[in-house]
Formats: C-alpha cells, sequence, structure tokens
C-alpha cells in the first residue's frame, strides 16, 4: 500500500464530494434548482429520516431493504463468479473446451440480463430465485470473458519455463495459469459486481416485498423525488462498500502488484 498515495485519492474525493455538495445547496437556495424536479438538502434529509428512524417507505425502513438488496446482489455474484471464472480458465487454457463450449457461449453472451425476466418468471415465480437468477446472468458473461482473456494473455515462454522445471497439471494451474490470470479475473469481478448493481432495480421489480429497487419504483409511482435520491443513494453506497471490499481482496491476493 501507498499511503501517500491512498491519502491523496482521498482528499481528492471529499473535495469532488464538497463541491458537488456546496452546488447543490446553493442552487437550491437560490432557485437555481427548481425543488419540483429535484429535491432540495432539506427535502432529501426529510426522505431520509423517514427511511432511517420515521415509519419507513415501500413497506420497510432502509436498512431492511438494503440488507434484502446486498444479499441478492451476493447470492447473483458468488453464484454466477463460482461457474464464470472457472469456466473461462478452462476454456482459456483448453482449446478442445474452447471449441465445445464458446460456440454456445457466443449464442448467449448478447442476451441482455433484462431479457431473461420473463422466463426467470415463469421457471422460478416471484421469490428470490427468479431474481437470482436475473443477477446471475448479469454477472456471468463479464466473470467468462475476462477469465478467459487473463489466461490467453499470459506469455507462453513462462508457461513452457514452469514445463521445463517438472510442473504441470494441478500444479502448473494453481502456481502459474491462474497467478497469471489474476489481473483480468478481477477485472471481470469487478465488472459482474457493477453488472449486479445495474440489474438490481429490474430484478426486484418482480414482486420484491423489501428491496431498494423497490424503494425506487414505489417512488417513481408516488412522484417522490426526494425518496428516489435516497434510494439513488442507498445503491451508491452498496456499490461503493461492496466495491472497496473486493479491491481489499485484490490487494491481499496479489501484493505484488503494490
Amino acid at each position: 500500500m501507498n499511503p501517500r498515495r491512498d491519502a491523496s485519492r482521498l482528499w481528492t474525493g471529499l473535495a469532488s464530494v464538497g463541491t458537488v455538495l456546496a452546488f447543490w445547496i446553493v442552487g437550491s437556495n437560490t432557485g437555481f434548482i427548481d425543488k419540483q424536479v429535484f429535491p432540495s438538502p432539506e427535502q432529501f434529509m426529510a426522505a431520509a429520516r423517514q427511511m432511517l428512524i420515521g415509519e419507513g417507505f415501500a413497506e420497510g425502513r432502509l436498512h431492511e431493504h438494503v440488507l434484502q438488496s446486498v444479499k441478492l446482489i451476493l447470492m447473483g455474484f458468488f453464484a454466477a463468479t463460482a461457474v464464470g471464472v472457472p469456466l473461462g480458465l478452462w476454456m482459456g487454457w483448453s482449446r478442445r473446451a474452447d471449441a465445445l463450449i464458446n460456440p454456445i457461449f457466443l449464442l448467449i453472451r448478447p442476451i441482455p440480463a433484462l431479457a431473461w425476466i420473463p422466463l426467470a418468471i415463469v421457471w422460478l415465480g416471484l421469490d428470490d430465485a427468479a431474481k437470482v437468477m436475473i443477477l446471475w446472468f448479469a454477472a456471468f458473461v463479464p466473470s467468462v470473458i475476462n477469465s478467459y482473456t487473463g489466461v490467453r494473455n499470459i506469455e507462453r515462454p513462462m508457461v513452457e519455463a514452469s514445463r521445463m522445471l517438472g510442473v504441470s497439471g494441478w500444479l502448473l494451474v494453481k502456481d502459474v495459469i491462474v497467478p497469471g490470470a489474476l489481473p483480468s479475473i478481477f477485472t471481470g469481478l469487478r465488472l459482474s459486481l457493477q453488472a449486479c448493481l445495474t440489474a438490481l432495480v429490474a430484478a426486484e421489480l418482480l414482486g420484491a416485498l423489501l428491496g431498494v429497487g423497490k424503494v425506487l419504483y414505489q417512488a417513481g409511482l408516488d412522484i417522490y423525488p426526494a425518496m428516489i435520491l435516497v434510494g439513488m443513494v442507498a445503491v451508491a453506497v452498496v456499490g461503493f462498500a461492496l466495491t472497496a471490499i473486493l479491491d481489499f481482496i485484490e490487494r491481499r491476493s496479489m501484493p505484488w502488484r503494490e
């Protein structure tokens, strides 16, 4: 880790957030920002208090909605990457697997995750399983593509040198292939996590009892801009927290990149 670099990023981020907040406050108080279109800080805080300590919104308080959404995101993300990463590594390493699986994958790849919603409802109903299925498809493709690319980008002389030293089979995969593909794998994990966040709102439209997506949907129906903003901020905070955790795991997994 580089403390000076991390501190510089922190201060730059705080300065950016402070600038946006200052513009928001001044714009709302001067009338430059129309409160009917975009909520004022006072309206936002009132909606936030309603969600945090008041009667809640959309049949739940903020922590209940957030916990439900995080549960769905993690289930979809882990299920997709548990299949996608090994599959991508296998396709990248084995030409036979690539020839067998890649044509099928190329048919599935262009289909947007949201296009699976009707089938998810038919197959799994309106329970959480249908929502996880949508998130699975959203996260699956990036994890496969980047794992595949990571293996293909490993320099062949490194693999041949390892074989000359007697490294083969599982040891070759564990000590050469996976470490060499890790940077690309983590890129895929980042994209998969972002895809889950993107598909979350649509997934939670499938008869959800709780969830940030339901908050956004209900607030839109009620024409409640302040609550919409609360839901958007909740999604941003969840995304930031999950990405920070993934960053930490990446740094621990690849200390040589510090």
